[in-house]
């Protein structure tokens, strides 16, 4: 399936799914946007918080996660964001929902197979860590069980072939690192059943946003395992938007170009904001942990010299630089929808030996015979006034193998610029994008 730059702005879904799916190397799969699969064919075996208020004495603070997992994180966003940025238009994505997709599948990957994908996931060392890593995020994601002034919910599942035989460790892995419990389906005689089945929980889990995730023909009878997750993330601004202050105004694009769109106006003290003389950066943060840091460029065509040299060092850089002041802001309102599928990025990042014969991912049921056959990736985001909605998919299809009283700060960003969606007791990217037109 080739890479896909399907960017369009129209209102979708509100989740994230994850999905790896096994199956037998018969004619390849037509898989959604939304989900990625792992393929498998039977070989021949080888040998071989906010402003709200102060931190509560239950909220999670940074030394509670794992610093080598975070920061590994988000320098695979960034590098991700290097490939995705040569696609034209708008960009949204989950860096988290991709990683947490292919964490999962690394889990079962063994020798120089596991070696490339921790390496280009830039994963701890032992696996152990991730798991652990990644099961500290999910719950502090998730709130504890606490109630919040936001959503934000991230769920996981495994669901693999009836009577396969996955690995006790596996299996185990999957569920103390990820919340993922193991159902079995009966993928060979009820295809269609079990792609309901995927369905309704992918429904279910993103609040009825996401319907037929799997489309007809993607389950077939070589199906050995899909792996799905969901995040759904929904906030009111901490310092909201008058609806009233909202007017059209000129949005500038590249190529000299400009369009009119909705511009939402604001002035506030305490916002977030650093500059120098090629950029400005702002921080808006919602009510809770998570905030919305805009990189704007201060020349309407200065996007492509950002996004290339933007790196994970900078970006922490920019962000330990951000002082409270007094702001005037300009912002359009904004939805992005995203989808691209990801397996030529991935191979370029170095992670080639998953997609091939020579993938070793018998961590999973003991045998060499899965490969990666497809990671395909959908995002949306919906800005405005009130807050922030976002969601986004991921699958893996594998095979058998085969505030001051002084003026306030200007911040307008009426042309082209990067934000990223921050979970901030942590410090994790949940999503990021590039604004390039807002209009719809």
């Amino acid at each position: 399936m080739p890479e896909s730059g399907n960017f369009q702005m129209r209102r979708t879904y509100n989740k994230v799914g994850n999905m790896i799916h096994l199956r037998h190397s018969y004619p390849a799969l037509v898989a959604a946007l939304v989900i990625s699969m792992l393929a498998a064919t039977v070989v021949p075996q080888r040998r071989e918080s906010g402003p709200a208020g102060p931190r509560s004495e239950n909220q999670a603070r940074p030394g509670d996660f794992n610093q080598v997992l975070i920061k590994g994180n988000t320098a695979f966003a960034l590098e991700l964001y290097g490939k995705l940025r040569r696609h034209d238009g708008n960009i949204f994505f989950s860096p988290y929902s991709i990683s947490s997709a292919l964490s999962m599948t690394c889990l079962g990957a063994r020798g120089e197979t596991a070696k490339q994908m921790v390496s280009v996931l830039r994963l701890p060392a032992d696996p152990g860590d991730t798991t652990r890593g990644f099961g500290a995020l999910n719950k502090s994601l998730n709130g504890n069980g606490e109630n919040r002034a936001f959503q934000l919910d991230v769920a996981n599942a495994l669901w693999g072939a009836k009577g396969t035989g996955f690995l006790e460790a596996f299996v185990k892995a999957i569920r103390e690192g990820y919340g993922a419990g193991l159902k079995e389906l009966d993928f060979r005689n009820d295809t269609e059943g079990s792609r309901r089945s995927i369905n309704d929980w992918v429904e279910q889990a993103t609040h009825e946003k996401i319907k037929d995730l799997l489309p007809p023909g993607s389950i077939q009878g070589n199906t050995g395992l899909v792996l799905t997750n969901a995040i759904y993330f929904k906030s009111a601004w901490s310092l909201p938007f008058d609806e009233h202050s909202t007017s059209q105004g000129d949005f500038f694009l590249p190529k000299r170009q400009k369009i009119t769109a909705p511009l939402m106006a604001n002035t506030g003290s305490g916002l977030g904001y650093w500059e120098d003389a090629d950029l400005q950066a702002l921080e808006l943060r919602y009510l809770g942990d998570l905030s919305m840091l805009i990189l704007l460029p201060r020349q309407t065509d200065g996007l492509p010299l950002l996004e290339k040299s933007l790196t994970d060092t900078r970006l922490s850089d920019i962000q330990s630089k951000i002082y409270p002041t007094r702001v005037h802001v300009v912002l359009p309102k904004f939805k992005i929808t995203s989808s691209f599928t990801l397996n030529e990025t991935l191979r370029t990042l170095g992670m080639e030996l998953p997609f091939t014969d020579r993938a070793d991912f018998s961590g999973m049921d003991g045998k060499r015979d899965l490969l990666i056959s497809l990671v395909a990736h959908k995002a949306y985001v919906d800005v405005n006034e009130k807050g922030t909605e976002a969601a986004a998919a991921t699958a893996v299809v594998g095979a058998l193998m085969s505030r001051v009283s002084l003026p306030p700060k200007e911040f307008r960003a009426d042309h082209p610029f990067l934000f990223v969606i921050t979970h901030r007791p942590s410090g994790t990217i949940l999503f990021m994008g590039r604004l390039q037109n807002p209009a719809p």
